[in-house]
């Protein structure tokens, strides 16, 4: 059979049409060849896995009221996603449902928040038998469930990390964590990492790193930011840096045994502890992969070196868990094992209470102690509540096997999103480990500048159009955030990679039209 030639697009008709066929969508910077490959999908719409759950009928304001009273009486800083908002009305483990019946297939997981699924059977059933026998009591108290909680919990750490505090939420946590470090230290000065979110408290907004969620008002003090080891956007990056199925797609010339990325970003490290701070610290804080800041993974061993290199320094080393813990990245229960570092404090958050507002703070009884010198007290953490919820939370984590399957479908899913990258060049970049995965998008993969926002906009409102809800991040938001319940299916991921596809080409088509 003798092949057509393989003429650039762009001397091609906005549309060809074959005898019987209907129009061929014309794509730029590809050729006819590499479309059809694309379009090998049975059906432009892909098909949404079943689901024998049906939602109770919504009875609540119309939506129009809703609108108004988001408008009159919530404040405007707490803004919505999408051009038309959703309004969610009930929620079965990986599915939403908006109050006209739609379902939805939750990608985002509340923001990495919805760790079991959403109204998971055991997690209802351990609040509701919970709020029949004792809905709150402070820990003045004793109270079964913060004991039984606080052992089940330090129990998953490792080495002398067996104290918990409890809080309501993860900028609790990561206040009291910084509070802890400088007084155990009696240092003062933090180091966090450009990109890092870790709460927009007073406090807490002192070591977050991305600046539109600070305010022109003085906050939390003697908080340097360091350059984040960002082996995509940032100087130095190859192919085998990252922990993950998927590396960028940067040349690497390291030899072997060698990362020339990490070396030169544990040097940008030193050049802060040298310039930026005294010779003592009190702390340094990371996630062990940036959430926020668009699934940012560092370079293998970066953070075993920062450690070493602060705690010579007299700090403490801190582990924001709150959203790459409770087994999300499939390989280990806590994001800093993939790291083969023990931190001296973990803060935790979200996924700890499959979106119960519950928080905590693990770390030794000897750094624990410190705050006996003076009160610390917390109204709500450890609520009896929030016990019976965590421990459920831990529960159905075990028992439904949530890990290994973050594990398998997350590895499956990003090798899937790969391909995309490799047939899209908006497509810059996908990373991540389990079930937190971030897909980078650019104007072209040479020169990695963010795709406007506008364009990232449209793909994110076509995917949500076709029933996938998946989230935003980077710092120019650039980033698609993707961090579903740990209950996924791989039919879900299927449909979730096809909806993506589907995305791309439509962003690909109004490319064309321009």
């Amino acid at each position: 059979m003798v092949r057509s030639p393989r003429l650039p697009l762009a001397r091609l008709p906005r549309f060809l049409a074959g005898k019987g066929a209907g129009p061929v969508r014309v794509l730029p910077g590809r050729d006819v060849h590499q479309y059809q490959e694309l379009k090998k999908s049975p059906c432009l719409q892909p098909k949404m896995p079943p689901c024998a759950f049906v939602p109770e009928k919504y009875d609540s304001y119309s939506y129009e009221q809703m609108l108004r009273i988001r408008r009159e009486n919530v404040f405007p800083s707490l803004h919505t996603c999408y051009k038309r908002p959703l309004l969610i009305h009930q929620g079965h483990m990986q599915w939403l449902f908006d109050y006209e019946g739609r379902r939805y297939l939750d990608f985002f997981g509340g923001i990495a928040t919805v760790s079991v699924g959403h109204c998971h059977p055991k997690v209802t059933a351990a609040a509701q038998k919970q709020f029949g026998l004792l809905g709150h009591t402070s820990s003045i108290y004793l109270h079964p469930g913060i004991q039984e909680y606080a052992e089940k919990l330090t129990s998953l750490f490792p080495g002398s990390l067996k104290v918990a505090y409890l809080t309501n939420s993860g900028t609790e946590a990561n206040d009291l964590a910084l509070l802890i470090a400088r007084v155990f230290t009696r240092n003062t000065d933090v180091i966090c990492l450009r990109g890092g979110y870790h709460g927009g408290s007073t406090y807490a907004m002192g070591i977050t790193s991305i600046g539109r969620y600070k305010y022109g008002v003085a906050n939390g003090a003697n908080c340097h930011s360091t350059m984040l080891p960002d082996v995509f956007r940032g100087p130095w990056g190859g192919s085998h840096c990252r922990d993950s199925p998927v590396q960028t797609i940067r040349n690497c010339s390291c030899s072997s045994g060698t990362c020339h990325a990490k070396d030169q970003y544990i040097a940008q490290f030193k050049d802060t502890l040298q310039t930026c701070v005294p010779n003592k610290v009190a702390a340094f804080i990371a996630e062990p992969i940036q959430g926020v800041n668009g699934t940012v993974q560092f370079p293998r061993g970066f953070l075993k070196e920062a450690y070493q290199l602060v705690r010579e320094r007299g700090g403490l080393c801190i582990a924001d868990e709150v959203q790459t813990g409770f087994g999300r990245t499939g390989s280990h229960f806590w994001g800093f094992q993939g790291h083969d570092v023990v931190p001296d404090i973990v803060t935790m958050a979200k996924g700890i209470g499959n979106g119960f507002p519950m928080g905590a703070v693990v770390t030794t009884p000897e750094i624990a102690y410190c705050l006996t010198e003076s009160l610390q007290f917390n109204t709500f953490g450890g609520n009896p509540m929030a016990c019976a919820v965590g421990s459920a939370v831990l529960d159905a984590i075990s028992e439904d096997g949530l890990q290994e399957n973050s594990h398998q479908i997350g590895t499956h899913l990003l090798l899937e999103f790969a391909k995309l990258r490799d047939k899209f060049e908006s497509v810059g970049d996908v990373r991540g480990k389990g079930l937190m995965i971030g897909i980078e998008m650019v104007k072209n993969k040479e020169s990695r500048q963010p795709l406007p926002l506008g364009e990232v906009d449209q793909i994110w409102e076509d995917c949500k159009d076709m029933g996938l809800l998946i989230g935003k991040g980077g710092m120019h938001l650039q980033t698609f955030r993707i961090k579903p319940p740990m209950c996924i299916t791989k039919e879900d991921a299927d449909f979730a990679v096809a909806v993506f596809q589907e995305a791309l080409i439509r962003h690909m088509e109004r490319t064309a039209e321009k």
